[in-house]
């Protein structure tokens, strides 16, 4: 994309353990355009959190490496930067919600404490003025009586003000592009619907990217732009989201789409299963990696992978069959 804010091209983020090599993000290619919503899809597993980790750098090594690829964040590749050029980065330019706010926050600092170091960390401010700051961010997140919740610990918190305190504080910056990693998990479908609604009038008000990590296409049909869906480590599909919803372009987006609920079928309707198992990542069949799973495999898909091609403007497909699967 012309517009591309962030462009990752041939990423691969490789795990090794006592059974050998374990490629959790394998060639993975996407744009994130700007002030857009990219949805990063698939099942626990796939390599989706690995992925917003590997363009933070944030991959633990030993056991785990970036061995390839680019990451260009407004043209700069955020790979061949030093650490201490990368920590300008984090939470600057590029900030991150993970995924469980109440192991992500230290328990033994005070939430404003934490926004306040975010804060001084990339800005030159005094205590005094971060503070207000942070007050300020408490507020336009969501979180009542700010001016007493900053001076909370994370326990004392419920755990919607504990992802509005992590959005907090990883928005103190303005950052141009911001990772959420599942933000609604574990919280109840209320709570999941405000703070989805909060990052979109956010990210109206900032003009920032979001890569939006999740397994649950109703958020993605409601919140993103576009889709990027991987299995077992690959990108095995790109679209805008009303195509993909319309149209899926692979059999196993076409079978995530199926197992959704649908709103008017009756009680007897039953939802539909993608049978088999993701295939072991160290030890991976030859062809595609959704052949065993795949009720339109030819001979040709278990004798060779296909590459990511493209289809359509703005389309692309990992299947040698891509122009048979959508309706």
């Amino acid at each position: 994309m012309d517009d591309a804010l962030l462009r990752v091209r041939d990423l691969v983020t490789s795990f090794h353990t006592d059974r050998g090599v374990l490629r959790a993000v394998d060639q993975v290619t996407f744009d994130v355009p700007r002030a857009t919503t990219v949805a990063l899809v698939g099942e626990s597993g796939c390599g989706k959190s690995v992925t917003a980790l590997s363009i933070l750098r944030l991959v633990t090594s030993p056991p785990g490496r970036i061995e390839s690829g680019t990451v260009e964040l407004e043209g700069r590749d955020l790979l061949q930067i030093s650490e201490r050029a990368m920590r300008e980065v984090r939470g600057n330019l590029v900030s991150m919600i993970f995924q469980e706010p109440m192991t992500s926050l230290n328990p033994v600092y005070t939430i404003g404490w934490q926004i306040i170091e975010a804060v001084r960390l990339h800005r030159t401010r005094s205590r005094r003025v971060a503070r207000a700051r942070a007050i300020e961010l408490l507020h336009l997140v969501g979180i009542s009586d700010p001016d007493v919740h900053v001076d909370a610990y994370p326990h004392q918190l419920s755990g919607g003000q504990r992802q509005r305190a992590m959005i907090a504080m990883a928005l103190a910056c303005e950052p141009r592009l911001l990772l959420a990693d599942e933000p609604t998990t574990a919280l109840d479908v209320t709570i999941a619907a405000q703070i989805l609604g909060l990052l979109s009038s956010l990210q109206q008000r900032l003009k920032m990217s979001i890569l939006l990590i999740t397994h649950d296409l109703g958020i993605v049909a409601e919140n993103a732009e576009h889709v990027v869906v991987m299995y077992a480590g690959r990108v095995v599909e790109v679209a805008p989201v009303r195509d993909l919803f319309a149209a899926p372009a692979h059999p196993y987006t076409r079978g995530l789409l199926g197992s959704l609920p649908r709103p008017n079928a009756g009680r007897t309707h039953r939802l539909a299963a993608i049978e088999g198992i993701v295939p072991d990542l160290i030890a991976l069949p030859t062809g595609c990696r959704f052949a065993d799973r795949c009720a339109m495999r030819i001979d040709r898909c278990t004798r060779e992978e296909p590459d990511l091609m493209a289809f359509e403007p703005g389309r692309s497909s990992r299947c040698w069959r891509a122009s048979e699967v959508s309706p």
